[in-house]
């Protein structure tokens, strides 16, 4: 049983948006940090945002003003708005989920070591972008 499930992938044009959900039914989602990372082919897998448990928003600066992070507790989802698609944002997107008692520190936020470690992911949803 998958805990954390996305969608809203899709093949888009550069400049255009798409919007990624993240829902969950087992997770209290608001006992945890949240991030959305993503891997390009060839690539690491990078966090691109967090939203903490009390709300406060942190960002990549590949992403910072072109993607938000947003969340709705009651329905236990997770949301990625991804304006301005570049060709270089083509990746697979995946949601994670740590407990706030792991996270040992602000730099940590995004850091996929401690994700990979005690957090719980999504199967990933594809993002192909063209020029």
């Amino acid at each position: 049983q998958e805990l954390l499930v996305e969608s809203g992938g899709g093949a888009v044009q550069a400049g255009e948006s798409l919007n990624l959900s993240c829902a969950t039914t087992a997770l209290t989602f608001s006992d945890y940090y949240r991030a959305w990372f993503r891997q390009a082919p060839g690539a690491e897998r990078e966090g691109i945002a967090c939203i903490e448990t009390d709300g406060t928003t942190s960002y990549a600066a590949s992403v910072k003003g072109r993607f938000t992070i947003s969340q709705d507790n009651a329905k236990k989802t997770l949301y990625l708005q991804m304006n301005n698609l570049k060709p270089e944002d083509t990746a697979m997107y995946y949601c994670a989920a740590v407990e706030d008692a792991r996270m040992p520190g602000p730099w940590a936020t995004m850091d996929l070591g401690l994700y990979t470690s005690y957090g719980f992911w999504g199967q990933g949803t594809q993002v192909s972008v063209s020029a």
